[in-house]
């Protein structure tokens, strides 16, 4: 597993685990992240505004909700004007609907309401994302 982080000075540090990955490993993990910088109790990475363009719309798109819904409901709409708004470049909504989809699938968010009207949120649980990156780098 390897964790990237980027600090408000648009410093980067990545750091590498091998081994086992327990939940309590993980929260370990989470919380040097915190101590370097990346992850701070007011907020999402204060370095998020500045994504690279080489990353995947996934990727992005899964970003952009950390820093704009971190902990509020939301649509695939909220996403789709938010995404546009903070990267200038269109996004189908069945794109992100799929992409939610499977953020949902993973354990990433919680989705709940009908299929016209879905409402996802990020998942409390550390362990959802640090999965979420392990599972992007192979």
């Amino acid at each position: 597993m390897r964790i990237e982080v980027f600090d408000s000075e648009g410093n980067k540090y990545s750091i590498a685990f091998e081994g086992e990955i327990s939940r309590d490993k993980a929260l370990r993990l989470l919380d040097l992240v915190e101590l370097l910088g990346g992850v701070t109790a007011s907020g999402p990475n204060p370095g998020v505004g500045t994504i690279a363009g080489d990353k995947s719309k996934y990727d992005k798109m899964f970003v952009l909700i950390q820093k704009h819904f971190p902990v509020v409901w939301f649509s695939s709409r909220d996403v789709q004007a938010a995404y546009e708004q903070e990267f200038k470049e269109p996004i189908s909504l069945s794109t992100v609907a799929t992409y939610l989809s499977r953020m949902a699938g993973k354990g990433m968010l919680i989705k709940t309401g009908a299929s016209n009207r879905l409402k996802y949120k990020l998942t409390s649980s550390p362990y959802a994302i640090v999965k979420q990156q392990t599972t992007n780098e192979k």
